[in-house]
């Protein structure tokens, strides 16, 4: 409470967070004004509690062929509510119903990499993040989708013809490689000449 009676000596002070360190002070008041502070208590650490805020900033990409990359943005120290906090990554292929679950236990950490053979490249997975300590299992993020690792391409540019330009320069060009989810994002072209 915000204006305790002067005849009570104790309060029950609410809406703390879990697993962190306070200290307190009281303060006399009356008609004329507010006293000084009192000298702070010792320093007293709430209980632990399951984890309630889910990572932010869930996605991912990239990597490796047969590989599916999933990042997201750490939980504040704050806000891991107890000992032993980790992460629980969950994926699945789109349209799939069953979910591949796995623990990252580093506080630190905001990337974890599944490698499977089986993994086509470029393939849509729905993915959610979560959280847990020592108490307990927390509260998972909203579900994001994210792309599996491309391949290399797999095929050559067609109707690669020069053009002699000058003494110094030729010209070539070139069929662009249509986009597919086999063939992946082409990037660049290099060019080589012998």
């Amino acid at each position: 409470p915000e204006v305790i009676n002067g005849r009570t000596h104790q309060a029950t002070v609410v809406d703390l967070s879990p697993w962190v360190e306070y200290e307190f002070r009281v303060v006399a008041s009356n008609s004329v004004g507010i006293g000084e502070p009192s000298r702070p208590s010792a320093l007293l650490k709430t209980k632990a509690a399951v984890p309630v805020v889910a990572p932010t900033n869930v996605s991912g990409g990239g990597g490796s062929r047969s590989e599916l990359v999933i990042t997201w943005e750490p939980v504040s120290e704050e806000l891991q509510n107890g000992e032993g906090f980790g992460y629980i990554v969950m994926f699945r292929p789109l349209g799939s119903t069953a979910w591949t679950k796995a623990v990252v236990a580093s506080v630190e950490s905001s990337k974890y990499v599944y490698r499977n053979d089986s993994i086509t490249p470029l393939s849509p997975f729905e993915v959610k993040v979560g959280v847990y300590n020592n108490e307990g299992e927390g509260t998972l993020s909203s579900i994001s989708i994210v792309y599996s690792g491309e391949d290399e391409p797999q095929m050559a540019p067609a109707g690669a013809s020069a053009l002699s330009v000058s003494a110094a320069a030729v010209e070539v060009s070139w069929l662009p490689i249509p986009w597919n989810r086999h063939t992946g994002r082409v990037l660049g072209y290099e060019v080589r000449g012998w």
